[in-house]
């Protein structure tokens, strides 16, 4: 099993990575494909301790591991095992990341894409270009709008997009999932604590997605999340046991 300042070697690797995000999360990835899922689990929480204690180098990469479970978990043998070997480890911190099930509310798929019939009369190849490539603030605000996620994903690859933009695409209510997962993939934007608080406290994200968020937050952040009750109960319940884990 791998200690504590095992798990800081690791850390301190990883943090020492140049490159985009892309390349530190499948580092982090190899670095659990390698173990057996014991240690894989052992490793986590003593990055997850150390990101709650304030330790700078364990705050990065600790948004490397969560979106490598999530990104790259075909690169992770035994990925599907890590929350039953979690539970057995009595690892909550870790377990909490493998949530699953459907987000508190959702917004039906037919009424989304009725909704986007009327609001746009262009193909879906002619919105897809006009998000990717559109100088026009207000084009890209109303593309913002779309619930499909191919329209949305072309949106946050345009340089003219804004960090305010994309938090309003994040707190957008009614949502489907399908877009608001693609903000969190799209790491140039994810990284962003505002960008994270909104898809977190958004009751319309799959929790599968938000858990892997919620270790990301702050303090005050985890103490908000965990008094809401208009997000899912699993996630208030994983905030709450955030707050007590760099306390151990």
């Amino acid at each position: 099993m791998p200690s504590r300042e095992e798990a800081k070697v690791v850390v301190r690797r990883l943090h020492a990575l140049s490159g985009s995000a892309e390349i530190v999360r499948k580092a982090a990835a190899r670095e659990l494909a390698k173990r057996d899922p014991l240690d894989a689990n052992e490793l986590l929480h003593h990055v997850i301790f150390l990101a709650r204690a304030s330790w700078e180098p364990a705050t990065c990469v600790l948004s490397a591991f969560v979106a490598a479970l999530g990104l790259e978990a075909s690169q992770i043998p035994y990925a599907d095992s890590l929350r039953r070997m979690a539970e057995v480890q009595s690892l909550d911190s870790v377990a909490d990341l493998f949530e699953k099930g459907p987000a508190r509310k959702e917004l039906d798929q037919g009424a989304a894409a009725k909704a986007d019939a009327q609001a746009f009369t262009q193909s879906l190849g002619h919105l897809k270009q006009q998000a990717r490539m559109t100088r026009d603030p207000d084009v890209l605000s109303r593309m913002a709008t779309v619930s499909n996620p191919a329209v949305i994903r072309n949106a946050l690859l345009n340089p003219r997009l804004t960090e305010d933009l994309v938090v309003r695409m994040a707190a957008r209510r009614p949502a489907r999932p399908e877009p608001l997962v693609e903000i969190w993939k799209a790491t140039r934007w994810s990284s962003r604590h505002a960008v994270r608080r909104a898809l977190a406290f958004n009751p319309y994200l799959p929790p599968e997605v938000g858990a892997k968020i919620v270790p990301l937050l702050n303090a005050s952040d985890l103490a908000e999340l965990a008094g809401d009750t208009s997000v899912h109960p699993s996630l208030r319940e994983q905030a709450a046991r955030l707050l007590t884990t760099a306390e151990r």
